[in-house]
């Protein structure tokens, strides 16, 4: 078994370890500003400045050509921001069509609603751009399974926005794991905690004059628009979001799959409700899910309105086995013996990587992981990330929201996902799309 440093060493000298730290070398300083891949950011708010914080650290193997966003104000204060960060101004467009036109552009990175992740990023590919999309890449299943399916007919690379596994340290964890460290891993627990306030009852308004109201519902059915949803609390309406399991529990729940070694489960089940507020929150503020496998069994809570941590931390996975168990989170790790008592630990230096009220989580992981994204176009290295491997935790907490819709325990064929006989549950499947802009390949 490799040791701690002889790993990280060896990520340091390798593509896939290039600009894993704070102080590791960019991948734009190995490369040379000749080589430099041209980018354009799509959707503008929060999540948007760590994109524009890590392509700025692997400069200059990466420039911002284009910023994109159907807010002309949140466009303006992005795009300044980009010229202050990146020493040049990017052009803007509102219109992302007409970006993808653009031979010039190499690669989009997406951070709009959920609605539009997988719609785009399919766009994207067949514009022949190559993908960066935050998770959930997709707000449905069915959206998933063809977005996998576009990335292998069009050829071009996405990656998915789940920054932890380019960690370092998650990395070397897991693979301990995958040795034997805690002997065979049979459970795991993710979880989520934070202290979101109510979003009230939503009035019909006037369509502020710098909004696209109609390019920013795009493939969604129409919607008057009202006051509570642009530009965060769209999160919590069925027709754009996913409600917090795929807003968080996507990382933890894809962390937790990755050390067990699984992929779709038998059964899913979950429970819960809107309990903290009376409000046009559509999804749970509370829920518990368990995934449950022939011999391992995985869970997800989420308690989104109550910040009372659990093991002393807003966000984890807690992965037991035959000899021992690990915690993991953004900052380290710890491992215990069979009796719960600490064999031994790892701490990074924390730069806010586990609070869960930061909505923009520019850090050292999303620096690494576009790192990777850049090796993967420029010299092969394999990703981290891929739609493929991403895809499957979206799909699984996809499933627990439609579990917790229908209320009942779902069983899953384990080689795709699909609900398996359950007519009802299936038709949470898909969704329908306003016409003309349902995404096909």
């Amino acid at each position: 078994m490799v040791t701690r440093r002889e790993f990280l060493d060896t990520l340091a000298v390798g593509a896939a370890g290039i600009a894993i730290s704070n102080t590791a070398k960019s991948y734009g300083e190995i490369m040379g500003s000749n080589e430099r891949l041209n980018f354009a950011v799509i959707g503008l708010n929060s999540r948007a400045y760590a994109h524009l914080s890590s392509l700025k650290a692997n400069q200059p193997a990466a420039r911002i050509a284009y910023v994109c966003d159907v807010e002309t104000n949140i466009m303006a204060k992005f795009a300044a921001a980009t010229e202050k960060m990146m020493g040049a101004a990017p052009k803007t467009n509102q219109d992302f069509r007409k970006v993808l036109e653009l031979k010039e552009i190499d690669a989009i990175t997406i951070a709009t609603p959920d609605h539009w992740h997988a719609p785009l990023a399919i766009l994207g590919l067949q514009a022949g751009k190559h993908v960066y999309v935050e998770k959930p890449c997709s707000h449905n299943p069915a959206e998933g399974a063809l977005l996998v399916r576009a990335q292998q007919k069009y050829g071009k690379l996405v990656q998915m926005g789940t920054q932890q596994r380019s960690s370092p340290h998650t990395i070397e964890i897991v693979e301990k794991i995958h040795n034997g460290l805690i002997g065979r891993a049979y459970f795991a627990k993710a979880w989520y905690n934070n202290t979101r306030k109510s979003i009230g009852y939503g009035k019909d308004a006037p369509v502020p004059a710098t909004l696209d109201w109609n390019l920013w519902q795009g493939p969604a059915p129409r919607q008057p628009y009202k006051d509570n949803v642009q530009p965060y609390n769209w999160h919590w309406f069925r027709i754009w979001g996913t409600g917090e399991t795929l807003n968080n529990g996507t990382h933890e729940v894809d962390v937790c799959r990755w050390a067990l070694g699984v992929d779709f489960p038998n059964r899913v089940n979950a429970s819960g409700g809107r309990y903290a507020f009376t409000d046009d929150w559509q999804f749970y503020d509370t829920l518990v899910t368990s995934f449950e496998y022939d011999d391992k069994m995985l869970s997800w809570e989420n308690t989104c309105c109550n910040g009372m941590r659990y093991f002393n931390r807003g966000r984890g996975s807690l992965i037991e086995g035959t000899t021992g168990t690990v915690m993991v989170d953004r900052d380290g790790y710890e491992i215990y013996d069979l009796k719960g008592k600490k064999t031994d630990e790892f701490k990074i230096a924390s730069n806010g990587q586990t609070s869960t009220a930061d909505l923009v989580g520019a850090d050292s992981m999303t620096d690494a992981h576009f790192a990777n994204f850049i090796a993967g176009i420029r010299t092969g290295a394999k990703l981290n990330a891929p739609v493929s491997v991403g895809n499957v935790a979206v799909t699984m907490l996809q499933l627990s929201n439609i579990a917790w819709e229908v209320n009942r325990e779902l069983n899953l064929d384990p080689t795709d996902g699909k609900i398996k006989n359950d007519p009802e549950a299936m038709k949470f499947w898909d969704r329908d799309y306003e016409k003309g802009w349902a995404p096909r390949i």
